[in-house]
C-alpha cells in the first residue's frame, strides 16, 4: 500500500531563518500522526509544505502518490485542511458558509448540510459565523475541511483556546474521522491530546525531526524517574528521606512544599511500602513519565514566546 504523505530531506529558508532543515518523515494510510515541538519549530512550515501551500527549497515530497507542488489539482479534491486560524466569510451562517466550502468540489447542499450535523452544529446552523463560541468555530473549520469526503486530512493546532470540554468533544470527532479510514495529520502543543489520540508522533524543534515513535514507544525509551506525591504533614520532609533510603529506595529529588510531599524515584516499591508503613498515604499520586517528558528532554524546558 502507498503511504500517504513520504517525504524526504524537506528544507525552507526565511531570509536568515531556516524554517524546516532536512525533514524526512513518512504517513502511512489510515495512520493518526501527530506533529509536535515548542514555538517556532517549523511545524505549521512543514504542514504548509507537505499540502503543497508553500514551495520547499529542497526535499520530495509525495502525497497519496502524486507531488502536492505546483499546486495539483488532482489533489485538491482528495485532501482537507483546516488552518491554524480560520477566516469566515461574515455575516453568513453556519449552514451558508459550510455549503460555500462544498460547492467549490461540487459538493450538494444536503452532503454539506450532513456534515453539520455530523460535527453537532446542526442546532447552529442559522447562526453567523462571527457569533459561533470558539468550539463551534473549530467545529464548523474541521466540517469544511471534510465536507468534500478527503481520504487525507491536515489540522493544525484544531482545539487551541478550547475549553476541557470542547476539546474532549472535538477528540472524539477527530477519533471518529479516522476510524473511517481516513488518515490524520495533527499539529498540537497539547502533548496528552497527541499521547490520546496519535499512532505516532514527531518530535520537531528548529526545523528539525529529532525523535519519531508511537508515543508509549518513546515514553519507554526515557530514564525518568517515577513522581510519588502525598499531602504535605503526614510524614516530615528530613524523616521521610532517612526512611526512604533505609529502605533501599535511591532518590532523585524530595520536597515538600507545604501542600505536597513530593518524591522522586526509580524505585517506588520501597518508597510506597515505607509510605504504607507510616499510615502517610493521605493523597497518594502516581505519576511515571508521559509524552511532556519526553518533549521536555528532547527540546529543552527554556520559555519559547
Amino acid at each position: 500500500m502507498t503511504a500517504a504523505i513520504s517525504a524526504d530531506g524537506i528544507r525552507k529558508r526565511y531570509g536568515d531563518v531556516q524554517a524546516v532543515d532536512g525533514v524526512s518523515l513518512t504517513v502511512e494510510t489510515g495512520e493518526f500522526y501527530g506533529i509536535l515541538g515548542p514555538n517556532g519549530a517549523g511545524k505549521t512550515t512543514t504542514l504548509e509544505i507537505l499540502e503543497g501551500i508553500r514551495e520547499p527549497d529542497e526535499g520530495r515530497i509525495e502525497l497519496l502518490g502524486l507531488k502536492p507542488w505546483p499546486r495539483n489539482s488532482e489533489l485538491l479534491p482528495r485532501i482537507g485542511v483546516q488552518f491554524q486560524a480560520s477566516a469566515f466569510f461574515n455575516r453568513l451562517t453556519a449552514r451558508e458558509t459550510i455549503r460555500t466550502f462544498a460547492s467549490f468540489y461540487g459538493v450538494g447542499a444536503r452532503s454539506a448540510d450532513a456534515m453539520l450535523e455530523r460535527v453537532g452544529l446542526n442546532d447552529s446552523a442559522g447562526v453567523r459565523t462571527e457569533k459561533l463560541s470558539g468550539g463551534q468555530a473549530q467545529r464548523l473549520s474541521i466540517a469544511c475541511a471534510l465536507a468534500h469526503d478527503p481520504e487525507l486530512v491536515f489540522l493544525d493546532e484544531p482545539t487551541t483556546g478550547l475549553d476541557p470540554q470542547a476539546r474532549r468533544n472535538l477528540w472524539d470527532l477527530l477519533r471518529d474521522i479516522n476510524a473511517e479510514g481516513r488518515t490524520v495529520v495533527l499539529t498540537t502543543h497539547y502533548l496528552d491530546e497527541a499521547e490520546v489520540l496519535c499512532d505516532r508522533v514527531s518530535v520537531m524543534d528548529h526545523g528539525k525531526v529529532l525523535r519519531t515513535g508511537a508515543p508509549a514507544t518513546l515514553i519507554r525509551e526515557i530514564d525518568d524517574t517515577v513522581r510519588i506525591s502525598v499531602e504535605s504533614g503526614l510524614l516530615a520532609a528530613d524523616t521521610a528521606r532517612e526512611l526512604f533510603t533505609g529502605a533501599g529506595a535511591e532518590i532523585a529529588a524530595l520536597e515538600d512544599d507545604g501542600v505536597l510531599l513530593s518524591v522522586s524515584t526509580h524505585l517506588p516499591g520501597p518508597v510506597l511500602s515505607v509510605l504504607a508503613e507510616q499510615n502517610a498515604l493521605r493523597g497518594l499520586e502516581v505519576r511515571g513519565a508521559t509524552l511532556e517528558d519526553v518533549f521536555l528532554q528532547l527540546t529543552g524546558r527554556e520559555y519559547r514566546a
